[in-house]
């Protein structure tokens, strides 16, 4: 057996070169597969769902951190401002400093807001505190004055610190402790709430002056201290049954700790007092003083005993304090506690992780081993196959396109695999489809070539013939004198300019341009009114509104053309005693719109996207060409130019609109100076055919413009009178005094073939 026979070959490679596709994916995929079904799907999901909804309570933590501290000092600004605004101070700076902490703690919490997750009941507590919020500022203009009394500014702040300190309640994670600080928080805020109020009262009894205040009001500022003097021992109640012993110990400590600073403060302003030679009455504990101003006795008497504003807010404070520090303390055990969960939840799932990805690392090893065997051949084959595609079959459809078509090996070269397995197969098949596209290529080639061909050599042979009918035509016109005769050759004239047309849709479908090109911009009004000559019912056709623009040379008898296919449609599918308008208008990029609007049957929707699609991407010439060859040539000129073509239906109450947009790159202004007029008549009228002098004129801006397709031949040497009565006289050229219009040449300058405007 050859050494380089397939079988041969076989025997030398690894046994599963030859391995079904299928079997390879099976070896390859089973392990990784089976790693991410068991551990992937219900350890390392597992984790990471606990990972998130810890990262979550971490954020809700930091958010009842941050609502905690804005609630203190929300009700702390109320309580420092009670003497400053009740003693006229309002700019003190001891108000100042208060409401600048409370917007801070305000910022602060709408961050940690931001970071918050979106569960239904922290959204409705927010919302809450927003409400609060809108209300501040408010509060803070009227507090203390004639339009808010003492109690409600006391309580107003109330809308604000209440929403913040139930956040709280929303604080619960990975095990009940977490729920049971939420409770013991909210406890001890409830707290130091009603011991916040307290002090705002009292502080208020005792610097108000009583006689001042309105009826009644007295009486409810007693009954709200006395109730709030109530609420405080409710709210240590619920904190010892919410909390644990540890939390009551804490509490007991930090208001033993606050009483004994009390105790020193208090021997620190009887030295002081001694020291200066005052007297100094020693001020009872703060459960007196809240009984001694709950009775309703006079301020005056109650200084006598030592309760003062000053020496009463100072022993209220350190409760509030104490109250405080719990609270903080609290809080950083849920986020710590918070941090912790997290901690874990990420390690585990980090560590399942590792896990997931040490499995997959043994199924890739073993995967490239497997792989190993087939990725060669894999890659040959792309290799072969990509340069079959890319560069070898589309040179020879090259070459077969050109004139040595003949000359063209088709022969194909087997892709070099001699594997039996399906990649094998797959090169075997590929061989097949590369001999039939090479041998449909050629056939196709061959035959656009040869249909080019036959287009070309018609056209020309068909524009020869023409041309020469359209001279024999003019020296006929130019000899006749009988008005019937010269119409019927005028006919006869734009008939055959007509056939031309038809010609020259041959040229375009084998993809040749005209042989004679315009040399110089034409006015846009002319390059339509050439178009509208070319079409057999031109005298239905009026102008108007049409910009004031030039059009490059280059693309003026490819647009000539184009605009003659549209207006032919236009009025061959619509009603002859209808008309057909054209308008246009310029777009501020630039761009000009040429609009035909007529008024037929129009067509169906599916039949304008069809139209559309093949006007934007014009297809290749076959049968159905023959079928719709003017829009094929209409697709193949705009495109040739950048120019976009696209109908619609008519604004009317039937009928089509056929939309030209002009590119900025065929368009220019027209010039300051307008050209000769001998120049710019023999423009407008070179190869015109002659209607009937009586023949209808196309409008052009509401205004008779039939001066382009008036019979300027038949005035020659007419004598002054003898135009006939039914022609105006606007629709002679413009001639000097008294000089009757001379007759003009039908040939073109020699400098360049003028598009015809027949």
């Amino acid at each position: 057996m050859p050494k380089n026979s397939p079988a041969a070959e076989g025997r030398r490679k690894p046994l599963t070169r030859n391995w079904p596709v299928a079997r390879r994916l099976r070896a390859v995929l089973l392990i990784p597969v089976l790693v991410a079904l068991v551990l992937g799907g219900l350890r390392a999901k597992r984790s990471v769902d606990i990972w998130q909804a810890a990262d979550d309570a971490v954020r809700v933590a930091e958010l009842i951190r941050a609502a905690s501290t804005y609630a203190s000092d929300a009700i702390d600004e109320r309580d420092l401002s009670v003497i400053p605004l009740l003693t006229g101070a309002r700019t003190s700076d001891t108000v100042v400093q208060a409401r600048r902490t409370t917007d801070a703690d305000a910022r602060a919490f709408d961050a940690a807001v931001a970071r918050m997750p979106r569960t239904g009941g922290l959204v409705r507590r927010v919302q809450l505190v927003r409400a609060g919020e809108a209300q501040l500022a408010a509060v803070r203009a009227d507090a203390f004055t004639s339009r808010m009394s003492g109690v409600r500014t006391e309580e107003s702040y109330h809308t604000v610190q209440h929403p913040l300190m139930e956040i709280s309640n929303e604080l619960g994670f990975g095990s009940s402790s977490q729920a049971s600080i939420g409770r013991t928080l909210y406890a001890v805020s409830l707290t130091q709430a009603a011991e916040s109020l307290i002090r705002s009262i009292g502080t208020h009894l005792l610097v108000e002056d009583r006689e001042r205040l309105a009826p009644g009001e007295l009486a409810s500022q007693l009954a709200s201290f006395r109730s709030y003097a109530y609420l405080e021992q409710v709210g240590l109640q619920e904190y010892v049954g919410a909390g644990t012993t540890e939390d009551v110990t804490k509490l007991q400590q930090a208001l033993a700790a606050a009483g004994e600073r009390g105790r020193q403060r208090t021997a620190e302003a009887a030295a002081q007092a001694a020291a200066a030679g005052r007297t100094f009455v020693t001020p009872p504990g703060i459960d007196v003083m809240i009984a001694e101003i709950a009775s309703g006795k006079p301020a005056e008497e109650l200084a006598a005993r030592g309760i003062t504003p000053e020496s009463f807010f100072a022993a209220a404070t350190l409760g509030f304090d104490a109250y405080r520090g719990i609270q903080v303390n609290l809080t950083d055990a849920a986020l710590a506690s918070a941090h912790d969960i997290a901690d874990d939840a990420r390690r585990d799932a980090v560590t399942n992780a590792a896990l997931v990805l040490a499995s997959v690392l043994v199924a890739f090893l073993l995967a490239s081993w497997v792989a190993r065997t087939m990725s060669t051949g894999m890659r040959r084959l792309s290799a072969f196959a990509m340069e079959i595609a890319g560069r070898r079959l589309p040179a020879l459809i090259d070459q077969m396109s050109g004139p040595d078509a003949g000359e063209a090996d088709t022969r194909v070269v087997p892709i070099p695999i001699h594997t039996t397995d399906e990649i094998g197969e797959v090169a075997r098949a590929f061989d097949l489809v590369h001999r039939e596209a090479v041998r449909l290529a050629a056939e196709q080639a061959r035959l656009r070539g040869n249909i080019n061909a036959v287009f070309t050599n018609l056209s020309h042979r068909g524009q020869s013939l023409i041309e020469r009918q359209l001279a024999l035509i003019t020296s006929l016109e130019d000899l006749e004198t009988d008005p019937e005769q010269l119409e019927n050759l005028f006919r006869l004239d734009h008939l055959a300019t007509r056939v031309r047309r038809n010609g020259e849709n041959l040229l375009v479908l084998g993809g040749e341009r005209p042989a004679q090109q315009w040399d110089r911009p034409l006015p846009l009004v002319d390059v339509v009114r050439a178009a509208c000559s070319e079409v057999e019912q031109y005298e239905r056709i009026r102008l108007s509104g049409l910009p004031e623009a030039q059009i490059d040379g280059r693309t003026v008898p490819d647009l000539v053309h184009l605009l003659a296919e549209l207006l032919e449609n236009a009025t061959v599918f619509s009603s002859p005693q209808s008309e057909v308008r054209v308008t246009g208008v310029r777009l501020p990029d630039g761009r000009i719109t040429v609009e035909i609007h007529d008024e037929g049957i129009g067509l169906a929707a599916d039949d304008f996207a069809v139209i559309n699609r093949k006007l934007a991407d014009p297809p290749t010439v076959d049968v159905g060409v023959s079928r719709q060859m003017g829009l094929f040539v209409v697709g193949r000129l705009a495109e040739r130019h950048g120019i976009r073509v696209r109908l619609r239906p008519s604004g009317e109450k039937s009928g089509t609109a056929s939309l030209v947009m002009l590119p900025d790159t065929v368009t220019q202004p027209l010039p300051g100076v307008l050209p000769d007029s001998d120049t710019l008549t023999l423009a407008l009228l070179e190869n015109v055919p002659r209607p009937s002098l009586a023949g209808a004129a196309i409008s052009s801006g509401g205004q008779d413009r039939g001066d382009a397709f008036t019979d300027y031949e038949s005035w020659q040497d007419e004598p002054a009178g003898t135009r006939p009565a039914d022609e105006p006289p606007s629709d002679r050229p413009p001639t000097k005094a008294g000089a009757r219009p001379r007759r003009l040449s039908r040939r073109a300058p020699r400098s360049g073939r003028r598009p015809r405007t027949d």
